[in-house]
């Protein structure tokens, strides 16, 4: 949401850090050699077409949007920068092309001071365009823009016309380089603010967008990837363009920043093809932003986001980065994967000991005070704090509840995800779990001496007893079963407002009862009774009991809308067997609905593939379940087109789902990233041979 909008007092500060001449830009950290290997690709999606460019100097992304409402935006993951015009609505669709590729440049803004972008050409057949509004500034208020039509009013950029030029420049808030857009029209003419064609019908335009802000440093893709990644060209493509030495990016164009949560699950499931320096670069990046209480930073704010928090607050802190801690997954996702990294580590314990006593560097590459392994330690004092009473209780009272006045706390982070929930099954039944068993490990391994005062040791030891109980006991508080009468029902009268066919839903039904974990519970203890994706992290982290192993995964692998399998993926929410009110709001144009994530099937993929090396599975489950692995890759590999990008939608034809962008429809609540860092993980997870 847009935040507040300031008085004149708000006005008169930044006058004031301007006038002091303060100039905090991030600085680049030299902890590896820029890329020898500057790459650039093309990706088409829906109503977008996405360019990128990486190069020793620039890192950038466009995105051409195409349509009745068109728009033109330039991403920089150097500061989460960007700038975008919008174009008034259009009674004709149309389509952009791109002219050429992306050239990296680097201008001087009016005081001489270096600007880093691109320059391009692109066409469309349109009578005109009229602009609507330009945007310059952090990408999060480009993206509350085009979410909600509005941005602060102190980041407004002034639209300047000089012959067949338009021009936008503006400093950042507080004096430091900012930002520049330059349109110059090659075919068609310029006339009260809009841009119309020659007898041609076709527009053509020259566009220089650049960011003040100092890029990032980015991998070669040897420094990166080792030999075992897979040969996908195009999840290659995004990964480099999303990982640096500084930290892991989340998306792009729309979070090109640190995301916890994604950087955690994304090492855990790249770490088998990641090089040590890129796994542990994506670990310090989460321990660099750890509380002082040890929890794991949701997102930060950086460059002029963060300038304007500061002012707002009456800070003086430059551009320090804003931290946001109001997710709780995270703080339960650190210790299972660093404890997968160090005890598993490809180069010995010796290594993993170095690391830990190695001192994290903050985000401009400066080396902190603090040790690897005393932060991870601060972390998992706070795990075990929270863990306590459940442990001690077990009852829905004493799980862990996301936090007060929010309706949001893991992955499923739209207003919508959890549907009302406090309790989020992911968080309770699986991550705590089994970061409680990565402490009790490590313990053990007496990895952790070092950094364990008394108290710890005490506290520690017991960790391995805690998760037992959270193991046996918080699963079944999400447990909900239906007859297969009652099921059958729901299912015919669901797939009939949908538009689908029932038939194979009602077929794997059968005469069974349908067990499914429901996504969340209510303030009262009730289950959210939504069908949920969130099965695969307990077939990653954990060692569900094979007759549960075997039901839960049955039940998630029937055909949508009994469960959440179509022709083009799993899908992430099902809510058939909720009221038609929570139905509404699980919808295939919901962000957290009925759609299909990719790394949410990666996960499920991951989780089965481990869960098949247990030796203590009875045969008739392992058979169950590498038949539900074959169905899933199948559906995998069905999309594989979009593979890369955040998450797809889908139209029912001819008695098939088919894949739709998400975003491509008016209906649809956002719009998805072309490049998504946990959507890469498929250079790790591979089908089985």
């Amino acid at each position: 949401m847009i935040e507040r909008c300031f008085d004149r007092l708000f006005q008169i500060a930044l006058v004031a850090i301007a006038a002091l001449g303060i100039n905090a830009c991030a600085k680049t950290a030299p902890k590896g050699e820029a890329p020898d290997d500057a790459f650039s690709y093309t990706v088409s999606e829906g109503k977008n077409l996405n360019s990128f460019v990486l190069d020793r100097n620039v890192a950038a992304h466009l995105l051409l949007r195409s349509g009745h409402d068109p728009r033109i935006v330039v991403a920089f993951p150097a500061g989460n920068s960007g700038v975008g015009v919008w174009f008034d609505h259009l009674d004709q669709d149309v389509a952009w092309r791109l002219d050429g590729p992306l050239e990296s440049v680097i201008v001087k803004d009016p005081k001489g001071r270096p600007l880093y972008g691109v320059r391009f050409r692109a066409s469309v057949d349109a009578s005109h365009l009229s602009i609507k509004q330009g945007v310059l500034s952090n990408i999060r208020y480009l993206r509350d823009y085009q979410a909600i039509s509005q941005f602060p009013p102190e980041v407004t950029a002034a639209m300047t016309v000089q012959g067949r030029s338009i021009f936008y420049q503006r400093d950042r808030l507080d004096g430091a380089p900012g930002y520049e857009l330059k349109i110059d029209v090659l075919e068609g003419r310029i006339s009260k603010g809009a841009i119309l064609a020659p007898s041609s019908g076709r527009i053509s335009l020259e566009i220089l967008a650049a960011s003040g802000d100092t890029p990032l440093t980015p991998f070669n893709e040897a420094d990166l990837l080792n030999e075992h990644a897979a040969d996908d060209p195009a999840a290659r493509n995004a990964l480099r363009f999303l990982a640096y030495r500084e930290k892991f990016l989340a998306g792009s164009w729309r979070f090109n920043t640190y995301f916890g949560r994604d950087t955690l699950m994304s090492v855990q499931l790249l770490m088998p093809v990641l090089q040590p320096a890129a796994v542990e670069a994506g670990l310090n990046a989460v321990l660099a932003r750890l509380s002082p209480s040890g929890e794991v930073a949701h997102e930060e704010g950086v460059s002029e986001f963060a300038v304007r928090e500061h002012v707002r607050d009456n800070l003086h802190l430059g551009d320090t980065a804003t931290l946001d801690y109001g997710m709780i997954d995270g703080d339960y996702m650190l210790a299972p994967v660093m404890g997968h990294y160090l005890l598993d580590n490809p180069e010995g314990r010796e290594r993993a000991l170095a690391y830990l006593n190695g001192q994290i560097l903050d985000e401009t590459g400066t080396a902190k005070t603090e040790y690897v392994g005393d932060a991870l330690v601060r972390n998992m004092r706070h795990v075990i704090e929270k863990a306590i009473p459940f442990a001690a209780d077990p009852k829905s009272a004493t799980l862990v509840s996301i936090k007060s006045g929010r309706a949001t706390g893991e992955w499923r982070d739209s207003e919508e995800g959890l549907g009302g929930g406090r309790y989020p099954y992911d968080v309770n039944a699986v991550f705590i779990p089994a970061a409680l068993s990565a402490i009790a490990k490590l313990y053990e391994a007496g990895m952790l001496d070092r950094y364990l005062t008394s108290a710890d040791r005490e506290a520690f030891a017991k960790a391995g007893a805690m998760a037992s109980v959270w193991r046996e006991h918080a699963p079944p508080l999400f447990s909900t079963t239906l007859d297969a009468g009652a099921a059958k029902a729901a299912i015919s009268t669901y797939a009939a407002s949908l538009g689908v066919d029932a038939g194979p839903a009602l077929a794997a039904v059968g005469e069974q009862q349908v067990s499914f974990h429901a996504v969340s519970l209510d303030a009262a203890g009730a289950p959210v009774p939504v069908m949920n994706s969130d099965e695969g992290f307990a077939l990653l982290f954990g060692d569900p009991p094979a007759a549960d192993l075997d039901a839960y995964v049955a039940g998630i692998m029937r055909p949508f809308p009994a469960g959440l399998m179509t022709d083009i993926g799993l899908l992430v929410a099902n809510p058939v067997y909720a009221s038609p009110e929570m139905q509404s709001h699980f919808t295939k144009n919901h962000y957290h609905g009925a759609v299909v994530w990719s790394w949410q099937q990666a996960t499920l993929a991951a989780g089965i593939e481990r869960q098949l090396k247990r030796a203590d599975l009875p045969a008739d489950v392992r058979d169950r379940l590498s038949t539900a692995q074959k169905t899933l890759w199948t559906a995998i590999k069905a999309a594989r087109d979009v593979q890369s990008s955040e998450l797809w939608s889908w139209d029912f034809k001819d008695g098939h789902f088919v894949v739709v962008p998400f975003g491509a429809d008016s209906a649809n609540v956002d719009e998805s990233n072309a490049a998504q860092l946990w959507s890469t993980v498929y250079l790790a997870v591979q089908p089985p041979k």
